[in-house]
């Protein structure tokens, strides 16, 4: 009876070995596949603009590939793409296009950049909820506002209708692609800027800063304000067409200019081998694109989703 045991025994043990050694000759267990679905890491850095909007995305499609841990982080457009430089992530959120010394950088490091544009944005430029005297601010005041060496210290400064109480400014840090957006088209020069303003790449800090300072003025990504409407005021933007408010129809026609953009997820054609990465990117531009909406951005249309498709090789 007890050598029939341990006969038994015997078959149970090399049974198991043949199929942990089969397991562990799997090529499925290096290529995003686990147990018959998706499985592996993906990381995302940049844009703090465009992190409402992966962040919503990966949390869905983690709920529906539970072995996919996703990771969304906000170190600004410019920290995002030095970071995935150095191959530190494997995708990266941005508010502006790839800089030429990033895609050199990026291209030297063995990637092969490839841009997929995923909303609208539109620039807000929000003044806290008590302020009852600005509504709309001129390109040409903003510029006075914001351009190096300013000489604005009150809002009477800007207009000597406006009180003569100091201004208070709150913008994106100098790794923002925002900053950059910003500067360009406002100041004329892209980094070009006053330095006397409380900056961060956490765009909630800026929103907490105009919200808190009844002379504050600020500026950051539209989804922001939508989100914190009951704290800020937008103000409307003249670029010599007459004031237009920052809303999702004058967004995504132009009429909000020039702080109209579009914001980004970069890629690399490394990545898109990685299943779980391509089929992440596919979710994004498909069903993820429904939440462009839900966290306050402006979707794109439907062929431009296409495109990006079949740039990774879906279509």
């Amino acid at each position: 009876m007890l050598k029939k045991s341990l006969q038994v025994a015997g078959v149970l043990i090399l049974s198991l070995s043949l199929v942990v050694g089969c397991s562990s000759n799997n090529p499925n267990a290096s290529d995003g596949k686990e147990d018959g679905g998706l499985s592996g890491t993906i990381k995302i850095d940049g844009s703090s603009t465009v992190y409402p909007v992966s962040q919503a995305v990966a949390e869905e499609f983690m709920k529906k590939n539970p072995g996919v841990n996703v990771t969304v982080s906000q170190s600004g457009t410019g920290g995002g793409f030095e970071k995935w430089a150095k191959k530190e992530t494997d995708l990266s959120d941005a508010s502006r296009p790839i800089k030429d010394e990033e895609k050199k950088a990026a291209e030297d490091a063995g990637l092969e950049p490839i841009e997929l544009p995923v909303a609208y944005d539109g620039i807000t430029v929000v003044v806290n909820k008590e302020n009852d005297f600005v509504d709309t601010l001129t390109i040409d005041q903003l510029k006075k506002i914001w351009e190096p060496k300013s000489k604005v210290k009150t809002w009477r400064d800007v207009n000597p209708e406006w009180p003569d109480q100091p201004i208070k400014l709150y913008g994106p840090g100098t790794s923002s692609g925002t900053f950059d957006y910003f500067t360009d088209e406002i100041v004329g020069e892209e980094g070009k800027s006053r330095t006397d303003f409380t900056q961060s790449e956490d765009d909630n800090t800026l929103v907490q800063g105009v919200a808190g300072d009844k002379n504050a003025l600020g500026y950051f990504g539209f989804a922001y304000y939508v989100e914190n409407k009951d704290k800020l005021k937008a103000v409307k933007i003249d670029a010599g067409k007459g004031a237009v408010e920052p809303t999702n129809e004058n967004i995504q026609s132009g009429k909000y200019a020039p702080l109209s953009r579009p914001i980004f997820v970069y890629a690399s054609k490394q990545a898109l081998d990685k299943d779980h990465i391509k089929q992440f990117l596919e979710f994004y531009m498909t069903e993820g694109k429904e939440f462009v909406p839900e966290v306050g951005y402006i979707k794109l249309t439907d062929d431009k989703y296409e495109e990006n498709l079949k740039t990774i090789g879906v279509k």
